[in-house]
């Protein structure tokens, strides 16, 4: 079995169980998620491998991190994670990328993120759930932060904070790759 069929039979075995959980039917879920009740089925079949925009609104709509969804062990109480096992997220062909290096379920669920953003690359982010606060910091370019349609340079050395309720993207505009870590406090669900 390769790590993505894992990853797949993970996410499928791990929505079940929180759609259970949140005693959510398919119709709920899709509700609240924006996903598509067949696109659920199918994930919950472990037929399909979703998109990291439908993975996030699955586990926003859930009120757990992305890390829970896709999580292969339980209830350790301390809980390493190699860099070979943390999991790539989205990537584009100029070589720009995201890592999910680590994360935790506690009051809401709370990740570390590793980004890597080449030259004239750019993601797009559909608001988190109301209350989410993403903070970050940049180790190397110059990033270029939209906030609900807001632009923002964020310079190597500096960190920033927002609400990550609202729309928002990272791009890069210069020359060399912008390389940061962000974390991610999603608020709890209701």
């Amino acid at each position: 079995m390769t790590d993505l069929d894992q990853l797949t039979q993970s996410l499928a075995r791990n929505l079940k169980r929180w759609r259970g959980e949140r005693n959510f039917t398919l119709d709920a879920l899709a509700a609240r998620s924006g996903v598509s009740r067949g696109m659920i089925i199918q994930i919950e079949q472990a037929r399909t491998n979703p998109s990291v925009g439908t993975t996030v609104k699955l586990a926003d709509a859930l009120g757990v991190s992305i890390t829970t969804l896709l999580d292969q062990e339980r209830g350790a109480r301390v809980r390493l994670v190699p860099g070979d096992e943390a999991v790539r997220m989205w990537s584009t062909e100029a070589g720009s990328h995201t890592t999910l290096l680590v994360g935790a379920q506690g009051r809401g669920p709370l990740e570390l993120w590793d980004w890597r953003i080449a030259p004239g690359d750019s993601n797009d982010s559909d608001p988190h759930p109301p209350g989410t606060v993403e903070l970050l910091t940049v180790t190397s370019g110059d990033l270029t932060l939209v906030v609900d349609g807001e632009e923002y340079a964020v310079p190597a050395g500096t960190s920033a904070t927002f609400d990550g309720g609202v729309p928002h993207t990272y791009r890069n505009d210069g020359a060399e790759d912008v390389t940061m870590t962000m974390a991610v406090a999603v608020a709890p669900a209701h």
